[in-house]
């Protein structure tokens, strides 16, 4: 069977019912933002797909600061792109999706608690984490792109 290629272009982006089968599915993608010197900046990321936006939450894992790359990069340029990904040594359960988004760091996680609610529930890491008090990233679609051996 043939690889089927799924891409799509929306002035209002929409997620096709597998693009959110498979985005529910993954536990991790990857945040694309643009660094100062225009090289991709790629991080892995745990995220929730609420009211069509991804929130992206900065937890309290160890880190050098909590003034990370990706915020800085955000800040400066607000085009990011995210990347949704599931690989398995049988090829016919390949597939992808790619989110060209427009991004905004809020402060604090306190001023989207509903996106709170919804990373607490897919992620059990972080019930004990003060997420209300560190910045969100919530990135609103622009475009939606996909590929699957076998969508639909």
């Amino acid at each position: 069977m043939a690889a089927q290629e799924h891409r799509q272009r929306y002035s209002a982006p929409v997620f096709e019912p597998w693009h959110r089968d498979l985005i529910a599915e993954l536990r991790v993608a990857r945040l694309a933002t643009i660094a100062p010197d225009g090289r991709p900046h790629l991080v892995p990321v745990c995220y929730a797909l609420l009211e069509g936006r991804l929130a992206i939450a900065v937890d309290e894992k160890p880190k050098r600061s909590t003034e990370l790359a990706r915020l800085r990069n955000i800040r400066r340029d607000p085009r990011v792109t995210l990347l949704f990904d599931r690989y398995d040594d049988d090829w016919s359960h390949l597939a992808w999706v790619r989110v060209d988004a427009h991004a905004q760091v809020h402060p604090t996680g306190s001023e989207w608690p509903e996106a709170l609610e919804a990373l607490r529930a897919r992620y059990s890491q972080y019930a004990g984490m003060a997420l209300e008090s560190l910045p969100l990233i919530v990135a609103t679609p622009e475009r939606v792109t996909g590929w699957s051996w076998t969508a639909g």
